[in-house]
């Protein structure tokens, strides 16, 4: 298995190469070469199998000879054997034909430990092999960020970085980055939005003096394994509810556009889903994209949804390579001129295949709240406002077919917007209920390129 940038200049690399690089040296994501595909026996056949046992059979076509069976089955034990429920990713009805797939069980109650907590094993296995030491470099809107630093913090051969947007995150988010005591962890606080912080991300990367110099690796959903990883829940979910014998469509509250994009590797697998439906909040670059073939950014507003609240989603940038056929040249025009200009307009040809896969839609803020009591009211579950918003879009949408709703984070991550919704405030699991009193490690710093990377310096020097 090879990999290959969207931008069509970069070395093709192998699976641990792409891993351990993240965004490709002429700024473009990496890819598969080709998509394996599974038949419909191979996946009737992970009917009623462990989480672990299908994650291993979605990824494996993936991996050449990075892992050996059993070592790559070793680390799928120990990236989820911390998560609270032993579905993994349990199934909730909430009305008939509608199901919410609950991804919130890991040790930081966020979507994100799916990818993270196997990431880091996968990282850690390779560093140890290969006796090398890394600089994690990550951009958060608050939940990459806390998983980042969960899954590597105390390792003795990397260091991680993670700049979030100040005053831009809920406290509980804040709270899981900052109070982590190892040394090797650092949460930055940043000048500016989200954007503001893939932004200097991505100079790093660009930066090769830079870069090489402080060995420079990346844990955002650049990151191919990253997207790699959130696979394996849509085959897990689907097949639950019949696939391949039944179509079955998914609803993504998403903002960098990793997620659903993970559910159209899914597709290409051979797994029949049906519409991947983009459930946006106010900032909705993404259904307005969709709706008119023209990606430009407004800026970013803050929201009681923050995760979201993104303009620049690096992800769809994979989606734009299969739709513009694989066109390396074409796809790095379009990033110049959103860089440039703060957008492009997406050709007739490629747009047609975009719609053919990706439907979309949009909930203001007043929506979501209303979502998160309604919900509560008729089914008894507690929404954070992301998944209330996936809820909300996929109401507006349903089909005939199955629709799963991707739950992306523990309502106690946003009490505030939870409880002024519903009236009811959201508690902690009992293992992080002492996240309040925990002390914190802040850095705060500017939006300055050199001055981020001037404090990565210093810091991996000592």
């Amino acid at each position: 298995m090879h990999y290959v940038s969207t931008r069509g200049t970069a070395p093709t690399l192998d699976f641990r190469a792409a891993m351990m690089t993240g965004l490709a040296r002429d700024g473009g994501l990496y890819v598969p070469d080709a998509i394996p595909v599974m038949t419909r026996d191979d996946i009737a056949a992970l009917a009623g199998l462990p989480y672990e046992e299908v994650a291993f059979r979605v990824m494996r076509p993936f991996l050449g000879d990075t892992f050996g069976d059993d070592e790559f089955r070793g680390l799928i034990e120990r990236a989820y054997a911390g998560f609270g429920h032993r579905a993994r990713a349990p199934l909730v009805q909430l009305a008939p034909n509608h199901f919410l797939m609950e991804l919130f069980h890991g040790p930081t109650l966020a979507f994100k430990d799916f990818a993270m907590q196997l990431i880091g094993q996968m990282m850690q296995a390779t560093l140890a092999k290969s006796g090398d030491r890394i600089t994690i470099v990550g951009a958060t809107s608050g939940d990459t960020g806390s998983a980042a630093i969960e899954a590597f913090r105390g390792l003795s051969n990397v260091d991680v970085f993670i700049l979030y947007p100040h005053g831009r995150v809920s406290d509980v988010q804040r709270r899981q980055m900052t109070t982590p005591t190892e040394a090797n962890v650092h949460a930055v606080a940043m000048d500016g939005d989200f954007d503001d912080c893939q932004a200097r991300v991505k100079d790093m990367f660009n930066d090769f003096a830079f870069r090489d110099g402080v060995h420079l690796a990346g844990v955002n959903s650049i990151n191919w394994a990253r997207v790699l990883a959130q696979v394996v829940y849509y085959f897990a979910g689907a097949v639950a509810l019949g696939a391949p014998h039944r179509t079955v469509e998914v609803t993504v509250p998403t903002g960098n556009f990793g997620d659903i994009f993970a559910g159209d590797v899914a597709r290409r697998m051979g797994l029949p889903l049906g519409r991947l439906i983009i459930a946006t909040n106010h900032n909705d670059i993404l259904h307005r994209a969709m709706a008119t073939g023209e990606y430009r950014t407004h800026g970013v507003r803050p929201s009681i949804s923050p995760s979201m609240d993104i303009q620049v989603s690096s992800n769809f940038e994979r989606a734009l390579f299969h739709a513009y056929g694989r066109d390396g040249k074409t796809v790095a025009a379009l990033m110049d001129d959103l860089k440039s200009t703060g957008g492009f307009q997406i050709a007739p040809d490629a747009l047609a295949p975009l719609r053919a896969t990706f439907a979309s839609g949009r909930a203001s803020e007043d929506e979501t709240r209303a979502t998160m009591a309604r919900t509560l009211a008729e089914t008894g579950e507690l929404l954070c406002p992301h998944s209330a918003v996936g809820v909300k879009v996929a109401e507006d949408l349903m089909g005939e077919n199955p629709m799963i709703t991707l739950a992306t984070a523990h309502p106690a991550k946003f009490p505030d917007a939870v409880e002024a919704a519903t009236g009811q405030r959201p508690a902690l699991p009992e293992r992080m209920g002492d996240l309040h009193h925990r002390p914190e490690r802040i850095t705060r710093v500017g939006n300055d390129l050199v001055a981020i990377q001037r404090l990565i310096r210093e810091r991996i020097a000592h």
